[in-house]
């Protein structure tokens, strides 16, 4: 699967150690993501119940999808740059724990002000650990095994999907809200160990210099790549935010019905990761054109289909799909935007794709609170079909790829 990564010059090789504690640790990284993006869209299926909770609307609950976005894209440059010195196995450590602490305080909090500092917290944790962890499996198995190991670790992405999320929200409806958070909590204090464990030292073999980063930025397929990036996110998470008042309020799913469309959606997405990871490598923009298009159909119908069960259930199976697909397109264009630059392509799209969260979750809740679920899916369609736009315009420039040192 292309990925940030895997435009890279070659790692150092790893210390010798056993296979098995090698993979181990491959996948204590992959389980740190997880519980990442677990936490940070587990809010998507709490929505409703949280917000209720602290007698607060559905946009202004979706801040709890604001925070983390905002304060992931700002730490990313900043902690890579300022850790650049610090051994990895620290610093990951470090942010696997204060996740655990973020996930415990939203479980407690007497009020909505600390759940959304619990949420600051998560988009600190996102922002830094994403920006190391992305890369690392150079530094942790030997170079023939590092595009399978790279695989593993993103991998996480759309199990929190199909896995994180549907769970969450199955724990949240029959014992609260607060024990889905305490449960993530706890996972995460576990996953903290086996890092602990299995990892092992990890010095920095590359300081990232703001310099560097403003080289790439100035690159046309780096902005090309932020665009659309921009875009797709802004129209997935515009909608996806709020897809479970959607679900509620027009089709009139009641939670188990919502907490299963959420798991076909999530199975959907991972078929569509590995879809798009195989293909956007011969077809960048074809690929990201393609997954964009599917996105719009599924977010521009649903007003019109999803008024059934099964319009409802297709749409989320074709949304998912493109989806699944959106964050390894948007990783191979800023890879191939600066080749042989690893943690520079990982930051710019950390903090990108992070930012664009934010915005779209704060854009979607702004039109939930004056209009209604299908406004929001209607604007959300739109955007999508501006990547589309952007693609095109890409091919017909006739840019060639830069090539890596």
């Amino acid at each position: 699967m292309p990925t940030a990564t895997t435009a890279s010059a070659p790692a150092p090789a790893p210390p010798h150690r056993s296979a098995l504690v090698s993979w181990l640790a491959v996948i204590a990284v992959m389980l740190g993501i997880f519980s990442i993006v677990t936490t940070e869209i587990l809010p998507i299926g709490l929505l409703t119940s949280i917000g209720s909770s602290f007698t607060v609307s559905d946009g202004m609950a979706g801040l709890m999808m604001t925070m983390p976005g905002f304060l992931a894209a700002v730490s990313a440059p900043v902690v890579t740059v300022a850790t650049g010195r610090i051994d990895r196995r620290t610093v990951l450590a470090a942010f696997v724990l204060l996740l655990a602490l973020a996930n415990l305080l939203a479980a407690v909090a007497p009020d909505y002000g600390l759940v959304l500092v619990s949420r600051v917290m998560v988009g600190v944790t996102i922002g830094g650990f994403w920006s190391i962890g992305a890369g690392l499996a150079g530094q942790l198995v030997p170079a023939g095994s590092v595009g399978r190991a790279t695989s593993v670790i993103f991998s996480a992405v759309p199990l929190g999907s199909v896995l994180g999320v549907p769970l969450g929200t199955f724990i949240g409806d029959v014992a609260g809200w607060r024990t889905a958070f305490l449960a993530m909590g706890g996972f995460t204090l576990a996953v903290l160990v086996l890092l602990l464990l299995v990892l092992p030292p990890l010095p920095a073999e590359q300081v990232t210099r703001p310099d560097v980063l403003g080289r790439a930025l100035r690159s046309v397929h780096t902005r090309f790549a932020l665009v659309m990036t921009f875009l797709v996110v802004l129209a997935h998470f515009g909608a996806y935010t709020y897809v479970t008042p959607f679900l509620e309020q027009v089709t009139g799913a009641g939670p188990a019905r919502v907490t299963v469309y959420l798991l076909l959606y999530g199975a959907a997405g991972i078929v569509g990761n590995f879809l798009g990871g195989s293909a956007v490598g011969r077809h960048p923009r074809a690929t990201f054109a393609a997954v964009a298009a599917l996105i719009a159909g599924a977010t521009l119908l649903l007003p019109v289909l999803g008024r059934s069960d099964a319009g409802a259930v297709a749409l989320l199976i074709v949304w998912g799909v493109g989806y699944g697909a959106v964050p390894v397109c948007s990783q191979t264009w800023f890879a191939r935007a600066a080749p042989g630059s690893p943690e520079v392509s990982s930051v710019l799209f950390t903090a990108s794709f992070q930012a664009t969260i934010s915005l779209g979750a704060l854009a979607g809740g702004a039109v939930l609170d004056r209009s209604s679920p299908s406004t929001v899916m209607v604007l959300g369609g739109s955007a999508a079909v501006l990547v589309v736009l952007v693609a095109w315009a890409h091919r017909a420039g006739r840019f060639s790829w830069p090539k890596a040192s």
